[in-house]
Formats: structure tokens, C-alpha cells, sequence
């Protein structure tokens, strides 16, 4: 068995090799791993993001928001609550912990609530803007080495057209698979940064009319006593 193992090995690295992927990859050079981990992250944190967005659009109650507004209006503060808990909504969530916050800081509460909800909506926005800045940076190293080893090529076997042109091979490719991931993590990045803007937009707009109302109400209250 160990020597057919031997017997085959070389064989099985030529097919390896003949992958044009994986000869791809091999020719960008060593900064080629840290870049396949940057590009393994960013389609993660792209997946979860699609994932997460999906299900949110799903747990949106506009008609519900709308019944809490009216009853917030009313003075009916028991049954606006009574309608926003146990929503996966989180406008709903927000107005839920500040309507159940009346009697001591309702603005502060909607306040934490909206923040945690806006919390909710950037998890891993940091790390794809990372990835957007250090993708370059890494096919840029990679330019830089790719370069140094044509260089050291040309040093120690003149000008060989072989050597010569693998560093040079090397630079380009970590250079553009670098500027390519990039790209990609940008698109979405800008996307799910949007949809946070108008998540937050919803959520201020939310907190406002649920703190004039209850003000107006109170005022109300105050001048009939």
C-alpha cells in the first residue's frame, strides 16, 4: 500500500496542478493565504447580513406601528402596549420599552431601545470596512514582495525571462484579487449601510411622534385639572 502510494503521488499532484484555479491562487504567492482569508470572512459576514436583513423584512408590522400611534394618540398608553409587546418588530420594540418607562424616563428608554436596535443593524459593518481597506493593502504587499523576488531574480540568474516574469506574475495577480475583493465588499457594504440609515431614520421618527403625543397628552390632562 505505501509504495502505491508513492507510486501515484506524482501523478496526483500533476492533476492538482492542472486546476487553473488553484494555479492561480499558487502564482499569486504567500500573501495569497491572508488574502483567502479576508475573502472567507467577507462572504461570511455578506451571507449573515443577507440572512439577517431577509428576516427582519419579514418581523416589519406597519399596520401594528400605526394601531400604537393611534392608541399612543388616545391616551390609551395600556393598550399601545399591550400592542407592541412580544413584536419582532424593532420600531415596536423600541416603543414598547419606552411606553412600559412612562412613569420614570420614557425618552431615555426609547432612547437605549432605538440604540440597541441601531446595534442590532451594524453588527459586522466594522469588519466588512475593514476588509474593504485591507484587501489593497494586501495585494499591495503582495505587489511589493512579487516585485523584490523579480528582482532577486534578476540578481542571481540575470535576465531570465522565467524568473523575471513569475515575480512579476505574482505581483499582478495578489494585486487585482486584492482590488477584487474590495470591490465586492463594497457593493453590499454600501447597501446594509442604507438600510441602517433608514432603520435609524424610522426609529428617530418613531421616538419623536411617541414623546410629542405623550407630552400633548400630559399638557391636556394638566390644564383640565
Amino acid at each position: 500500500m505505501p509504495i502505491f502510494l508513492a507510486e501515484s503521488a506524482p501523478g496526483l499532484t500533476g492533476q492538482l496542478h492542472q486546476n487553473p484555479v488553484i494555479d492561480f491562487f499558487l502564482k499569486g504567492g504567500p500573501i495569497m493565504w491572508p488574502i483567502l482569508v479576508v475573502s472567507i470572512v467577507a462572504v461570511a459576514v455578506i451571507i449573515e447580513r443577507v440572512i439577517w436583513w431577509t428576516r427582519e423584512r419579514s418581523r416589519r408590522e406597519p399596520e401594528k406601528i400605526e394601531k400604537v400611534f393611534e392608541a399612543v394618540e388616545t391616551g390609551n398608553l395600556k393598550q399601545a402596549s399591550s400592542l407592541s409587546r412580544d413584536s419582532q418588530d424593532p420600531v415596536l420594540r423600541m416603543m414598547w420599552h419606552g411606553l412600559n418607562h412612562y412613569h420614570a424616563s420614557m425618552e431615555g428608554a426609547l432612547q437605549v431601545a432605538s440604540g440597541i436596535e441601531i446595534q442590532r443593524a451594524s453588527r459586522f459593518l466594522p469588519i466588512m470596512d475593514t476588509i474593504i481597506t485591507l484587501a489593497p493593502l494586501l495585494g499591495l504587499l503582495g505587489t511589493v514582495t512579487g516585485i523584490m523576488g523579480a528582482f532577486q531574480a534578476v540578481g542571481k540568474s540575470g535576465l531570465d525571462a522565467g524568473a523575471v516574469s513569475g515575480g512579476i506574475g505574482e505581483a499582478l495577480i495578489a494585486t487585482a484579487v486584492g482590488l477584487g475583493i474590495a470591490m465586492l465588499t463594497l457593493i453590499p457594504y454600501n447597501y446594509f449601510s442604507s438600510k441602517v440609515e433608514r432603520l435609524k431614520f424610522e426609529l428617530e421618527t418613531a421616538l419623536t411622534n411617541v414623546i410629542v403625543m405623550t407630552e400633548s397628552i400630559g399638557k391636556e390632562k394638566a390644564s383640565h385639572g
